[in-house]
């Protein structure tokens, strides 16, 4: 069948396995027919690092093992997606300690992506809160991995996007909130001078997001509103069943072009500015907004988009965010869907993208002439000391990531001790030089 990342570029044409337990995993590992294999969770990475000739989906590693309130753990298969354990543990009194921009990542994918929220700056990346994970190796061996156990294994597979093995199950730390709402205010910055101000002054409080008018130019360059929350005290932890929006079909990719952006651009500025009051939210409204309209990423056309996103550090980040979104501006690609956040300290993953700074992501309607904006946006990128997200990657370069991840080396010398017949690459794996293309060694 026909394969793709959310951002449906590019696509491969793969066969899909989903085996239901280790044993069966291990026997795939071992009696494949030559071709390598991914694992794939959701399919909600936005490019290529989910794409394989096979991939494995843990669609059916979706248990749920022990709910320990006293702990204030969960342990689920990798298949479980955050929306199956929101489901569960809300009514409870119980929450994710952090969430990505979709309730449709599976606990697998969460880890082999480390995602991150609106909170990093407070509470770090998703695998800071793991306690331990079941990962299969490609020898078809179990390790049991976390902070202190096989932790070799467990820097390199958090952040590390599927290479080292088949994780098949986690248990994650849950936090209490005082009920299913979210208070939450927006603020508007009138340039980027400002919206990082803000950032920087709202640091305290517990989600911190900014939507930017990337095609704003001169003065109001960089203009943007934050949006602030925090866990309300008020409301009940009820489940809501919600209506979705739906896109039905593929639109023309000429809708989205810089006046119909810029349109829209305006027009959610110009609303926002005047919503300065506290406004209780339901967790799934503040969180998750696009999964309300399924099939979004149709809206983009049929050659799909890139997502691209990028942090640079405090020292950098103001000249490198100026120069990047005045060369977006300027060639008129930018995207409705333009966000900016804080980041805390990094953590010891090797492959985990967070590091202290800022960060920026930008959505792109594929077209030809856009990978050359992209590769100059790269140069800005590593001049100002940053790096990409593995997860929203579909076509940067091996010397590009190299450079923004100097424990690359020490992934692939793990990679190549415990995976030497190469049963597990990707087509980003390939492209960023972490793997060798084409068919397993003669070694399996």
């Amino acid at each position: 069948m026909r394969l793709s990342g959310w951002g449906r570029y590019p696509s491969v044409e793969a066969s899909v396995l989903a085996p239901r337990d280790a044993g069966s995993t291990a026997e795939i590992f071992q009696n494949g027919e030559g071709s390598r294999m991914i694992p794939r969770g959701g399919g909600r990475s936005y490019g290529d690092s989910a794409l394989a000739t096979r991939v494995l989906s843990s669609r059916y590693l979706n248990d749920f093992i022990t709910l320990d309130r006293r702990a204030l753990t969960i342990r689920c298969g990798a298949g479980t997606t955050l929306a199956e354990i929101l489901r569960v543990c809300v009514p409870q009194g119980l929450f994710l300690p952090v969430l990505s921009g979709t309730k449709y990542t599976t606990l697998g994918g969460a880890i082999a992506a480390d995602i991150h929220g609106k909170n990093h700056h407070i509470d770090g990346s998703f695998c800071d809160h793991i306690d331990r994970f079941t990962l299969l190796l490609p020898s078809g061996e179990t390790a049991v991995c976390s902070h202190t156990e096989n932790e070799e294994y467990f820097r390199a597979t958090c952040g590390g996007m599927g290479l080292t093995g088949m994780i098949l199950d986690a248990t994650i730390s849950l936090k209490k909130v005082p009920s299913a709402f979210i208070s939450a205010q927006s603020i508007p910055a009138t340039n980027l001078e400002e919206s990082l101000a803000l950032l920087r002054q709202q640091n305290d409080k517990q989600y911190v997001v900014a939507w930017v008018d990337c095609l704003a130019k001169d003065t109001a360059l960089g203009r943007g509103v934050i949006h602030l929350g925090s866990h309300s005290e008020t409301g009940n932890l009820e489940q809501r069943a919600k209506r979705k929006l739906s896109v039905p079909f593929t639109t023309p990719g000429f809708l989205l072009n810089r006046y119909t952006m810029s349109g829209f651009n305006r027009l959610y500025y110009a609303r926002q500015r005047f919503k300065k009051s506290v406004n209780s939210v339901y967790y799934d409204d503040y969180f998750f907004p696009l999964d309300s309209i399924r099939g979004w990423n149709r809206l983009y056309g049929a050659g799909g988009f890139l997502q691209y996103q990028f942090v640079l550090p405090d020292d950098s980040a103001e000249k490198g965010l100026r120069e990047t979104l005045d060369t977006v501006s300027r060639s008129g690609k930018g995207s409705f869907l333009a966000v900016l956040k804080r980041f805390g300290p990094a953590n010891g993953n090797w492959l985990s993208f967070p590091s202290e700074g800022v960060t920026l992501t930008l959505d792109f309607k594929y077209e030809a002439e856009l990978l050359p904006l992209l590769d100059r946006l790269d140069e800005i990128v590593l001049a100002a000391g940053g790096r990409h997200y593995l997860a929203k990657d579909a076509r940067m370069s091996a010397a590009v990531f190299r450079q923004g991840y100097p424990k690359w080396h020490q992934f692939k010398a793990l990679k190549d001790r415990i995976d030497p017949a190469g049963i597990l690459g990707s087509l980003q794996s390939d492209r960023l030089g972490l793997t060798k293309a084409g068919v397993r060694s003669s070694q399996s």
